[in-house]
């Protein structure tokens, strides 16, 4: 471990959200990130968009919270909406004006990318090192997906974003061969939970499978039905528990009328992190159909509960570098057939299962931990 300076440095994270007034995985990673450095006697400050109101700021212990920008509704549907990076990077750009000579270390994230175009621009008079995050990296295929014929631009930016001199960070190998396509070298990252082994319960008196994200698109949660309308017909017992909310829900909700299980899938909606982890705990299998993620951190959460998990291949799925096949979980083809004969074999062996996924995160849960990634970020800062 590195030895803490015996004058404290000036480090800043630098993200538009904060957790938890935001919720999600990167969030809880900066917000652990900030802790560290501060628990190190790191002088730290955090930048980030204004998400609470004057009774609730933020109060993080070593750690000064800095708004740039105002509350601002992040997304528009699906999507993240164009402004409010904008004027996030706006705003890192104006405090970097004023007192980006403060700072010994700055950490952020690539995207949404004007942040770290910002702090590109103010290392042109500010002498601080720079470490980048890249939790994704996209193709130019789906660029065009998702940006129509504006999508070279932000190929083009992204590109532009990864020649920033900086020490980079991945998650997956996904993500670093396409970092490294982009000509940046990185170092790979493999732990982002938090938390350890949780206590094994016993599965719910219902066999029950279980999805907990968003519904939007992505996530292919039409899929997950129309598997588990498949399953249903020879296990009319089997039960579909859909945690989460988004934009899909209500034509989620219609497809299931459709295909007659209206009784057997409940659309939960979001419940509290108790409600969920008991969920968890009781279910035969986590089922993340998503066509598209950057980690994967529910494989661990899940293997720490000794629950399996299934996903599904797909070219933008980071996810299945977390799951060792039929020992923490299956990898299934992206097709309502294929996702139906795995989810039948978690209904065929729910003990069996469970007894291979503990054992299975015995092993790799070191690795898997956020703090062993913390470590990694802390050892490479060099003053």
């Amino acid at each position: 471990m590195t030895d803490v300076p015996a004058i404290p440095k000036r480090i800043c994270v630098v993200y538009d959200c904060l957790y938890p007034w935001t919720v999600g995985g990167a969030e809880r990673w900066y917000r652990a990130l900030a802790e560290r450095f501060a628990a190190r006697g790191y002088e730290v400050t955090y930048l980030t968009l204004r998400q609470w109101n004057a009774d609730n700021a933020p109060a993080i212990a070593g750690v000064t919270v800095v708004p740039v920008g105002p509350v601002m509704p992040l997304y528009v549907g699906e999507r993240r909406r164009i402004w409010p990076p904008v004027r996030f990077g706006i705003g890192v750009f104006a405090h970097f004006v004023r007192k980006g000579r403060h700072y010994d270390h700055v950490h952020t994230a690539s995207f949404p990318f004007f942040s770290l175009l910002a702090l590109g621009a103010a290392r042109l008079w500010c002498r601080f090192s720079l470490d980048v995050d890249w939790f994704e990296v996209w193709t130019a295929s789906y660029w065009r997906e998702y940006l129509g014929r504006l999508g070279p631009i932000g190929a083009g930016v992204q590109a532009l974003c990864a020649k920033i001199p900086q020490r980079a960070f991945v998650f997956s190998s996904l993500h670093g061969n396409r970092l490294a396509g982009l000509g940046r070298q990185f170092v790979h990252l493999t732990g982002a939970y938090t938390g350890g082994p949780k206590p094994s319960c016993a599965p719910s008196s219902v066999p029950t499978l279980l999805y907990a994200g968003r519904l939007v698109a992505p996530k292919r949660v039409d899929l997950l039905l129309d598997a588990f309308a498949l399953l249903h017909v020879n296990h009319p017992d089997i039960r579909l528990n859909i945690f989460g909310d988004g934009p899909d829900r209500d034509a989620l909700t219609a497809q299931a009328r459709t295909l007659g299980l209206e009784n057997v899938v409940t659309f939960a909606g979001f419940v509290s992190e108790a409600e969920l982890e008991r969920a968890m705990g009781e279910a035969l299998a986590i089922v993340q159909p998503s066509e598209r993620e950057g980690y994967g951190l529910v494989v661990v959460e899940a293997s720490a509960r000794s629950i399996p998990t299934v996903v599904v291949e797909a070219p933008d799925n980071a996810a299945i570098e977390l799951v060792s096949p039929c020992e923490n979980g299956l990898v299934a083809k992206s097709d309502p057939e294929s996702l139906a004969e795995a989810l039948l074999a978690m209904v065929g062996d729910p003990v069996g299962w469970r007894q291979r996924t503990a054992d299975w995160y015995a092993r790799n849960h070191e690795r898997l931990s956020l703090d062993h990634s913390l470590e990694q970020v802390e050892r490479s800062i060099n003053f």
